[in-house]
C-alpha cells in the first residue's frame, strides 16, 4: 500500500485540459454586482471586446458569441451552413472529431468520416482522394479539429487548406479550436479557414459558459443561401448587432463578459506571439520529462512525434489501472488534479484506467509546470510505478534553454 502524506492546506492545482486555471484578475473582474444591460459600461465595451476576440484568432472577419460550451459552438456553426441532406466530411483524430460529426448527423447531415485513429494526425492523401471522388461537390463542409483534446494530436490546418485548393473543392473549411485558441498557433485568415469554433474556458482563461463562432464572407454567403436558420443560432445578428441584446439573443452573460475583457487584456499585454512561445516552452519541458519517464516501464506519450503534439494538452499512457491510481494519489495527497483519459477506451473498459492527460493551457508558467511534474514523479514513486530517471532534470534543462 502506498505511503500517504498529510495534504497541505495550500492552493490546489487543476492541471486538466479545461476548464483551465482562472487568473485571480479574471475572477476579481467578475466579482461585482449585476450591471445595467441597457446602457453604460457593459454596452460600451462590446465593440472593443469583439475587436480583441478577432485579434486572438488573427482574423478581420466576423465573430458571434453564444452562451454555451464547445458543443454549443459546434451546433451553432453547423446550423448556419448546412441543411438536412447536405454532406459533411470529418477527418477524425480523436473523440472530438467524431463528436462534431455526430452533431452534424443529428442536424440531418450525411456524415462521411475518415478515422485516423487516436495517435496520428490527419493524412492529406486519403483526404485528397475523398475530395476528388466528390465530383458533384455534395460535401459542403470539412469539420477539422485543430487540437483534439482527447488524443492531444495537433493537426495541420494550413495543409488541409492547400489540399482543398489543389483539388479545387469548394467545401467550407471549418476548424475546431476549442483546445487550441490562444495556446497553439492559429491564424484564421492566413490559413484560409472559413469557420472556426472556440470556447472561453481553456486558452481564454474564463470560467465555462461562452462559446464563439468565427466566420468569413464565404461562410456568410453559405448562411445566406439557406432557406432558414433558427432565431437563436443565427450568427448574422450576433455578429452585426443593431442593439446590445442581439450580441447574445437576449440577456447577456454579464459577468463572463467582464472576465473575458480582463483575460483579453492579459493576452494582448503579453502579445499573442509571446503567448504561443510560452506554451511551446512549457510543453517542451513536459515532453522532456515524459520522454525520460518513458525509458523504463509502460509510461508513454500518446503522440510519438513532437511535431504532431499540441502545446496545450498532453495525453499519456500507463498500464491499467496505474493511470487512475496515479491520478487519485496526486489529487488526494498533493492537491494536484490530472485529466482523465477521455475517449481513449470504451466506457466500462478496464483499459480506460491506463490513460491520463495533462492540461497546460492558458494561465500557466514554469514553476507551475515544474510543480506538476514533481507531483507526478512523487506519485509514481509512492505507487511503485516503473518509470525512467532524470525527468525533472530534463524538464529544468528545457526551461533553462527557453
Amino acid at each position: 500500500m502506498a505511503k500517504t502524506i498529510p495534504t497541505a492546506p495550500g492552493r490546489s492545482y487543476l492541471a486538466i485540459p479545461g476548464p483551465s486555471v482562472m487568473p485571480d484578475a479574471v475572477l476579481r473582474a467578475m466579482h461585482r454586482a449585476a450591471p445595467n444591460i441597457y446602457a453604460g459600461e457593459l454596452v460600451e465595451m462590446m465593440p472593443g471586446l469583439v475587436a480583441d476576440l478577432k485579434r486572438v484568432a488573427r482574423t478581420d472577419h466576423h465573430v458571434a458569441m453564444y452562451i454555451g460550451n464547445g458543443h454549443a459552438a459546434w451546433e451553432a456553426s453547423l446550423a448556419n451552413v448546412i441543411q438536412p441532406g447536405d454532406r459533411v466530411f470529418v477527418p477524425a483524430t480523436g473523440r472530438f472529431g467524431h463528436g462534431w460529426g455526430e452533431t452534424a448527423r443529428l442536424l440531418g447531415a450525411e456524415v462521411e468520416v475518415i478515422d485516423f485513429g487516436k495517435q496520428s494526425p490527419m493524412d492529406m492523401n486519403p483526404i485528397a482522394e475523398a475530395l476528388r471522388a466528390d465530383t458533384d461537390h455534395r460535401i459542403k463542409a470539412i469539420l477539422a479539429v485543430h487540437v483534439d483534446t482527447s488524443s492531444s494530436v495537433l493537426n495541420d490546418i494550413p495543409a488541409l487548406r492547400r489540399t482543398l485548393d489543389e483539388v479545387g473543392h469548394p467545401a467550407l473549411l471549418m476548424a475546431d479550436c476549442i483546445a487550441s485558441l490562444a495556446c497553439d498557433r492559429f491564424e484564421m485568415d492566413a490559413w484560409g479557414v472559413d469557420v472556426m469554433v472556440a470556447g472561453c474556458q481553456k486558452g481564454l482563461m474564463v470560467p465555462p459558459g461562452m462559446a464563439f463562432v468565427y466566420f468569413n464572407d464565404k461562410a456568410a454567403a453559405a448562411r445566406a443561401r439557406l432557406p432558414r436558420v433558427s432565431w437563436y443560432w443565427d450568427w448574422a445578428p450576433r455578429a452585426n448587432p443593431q442593439e446590445f441584446f442581439q450580441y447574445h439573443a437576449g440577456t447577456a452573460p454579464t459577468h463572463h463578459l467582464y472576465g473575458l475583457r480582463c483575460a483579453l487584456d492579459m493576452i494582448h499585454a503579453e502579445g499573442i506571439e509571446e503567448v504561443w512561445a510560452r506554451h511551446t516552452t512549457l510543453a517542451r519541458a513536459i515532453w522532456a520529462a515524459c520522454e525520460a519517464w518513458s525509458t523504463e516501464g509502460d509510461f508513454a506519450l500518446n503522440i510519438a512525434d513532437r511535431d504532431n503534439r499540441s502545446t496545450a494538452v498532453t495525453a499519456l499512457r500507463l498500464q491499467s489501472p496505474d493511470a487512475t491510481r496515479l491520478r487519485d494519489w496526486v489529487e488526494g495527497e498533493l492537491g494536484l488534479t490530472l485529466g482523465i483519459g477521455l475517449g481513449m477506451a470504451p466506457p466500462g473498459d478496464e483499459a480506460w484506467h491506463g490513460f491520463f492527460r495533462l492540461g497546460h493551457m492558458g494561465h500557466v508558467n514554469g514553476q507551475m509546470i515544474m510543480g506538476m511534474l514533481g507531483g507526478i514523479e512523487a506519485g509514481m514513486r509512492a505507487l511503485d510505478i516503473a518509470h525512467g530517471p532524470g525527468a525533472l532534470d530534463a524538464a529544468a534543462e528545457a526551461l533553462a534553454q527557453g
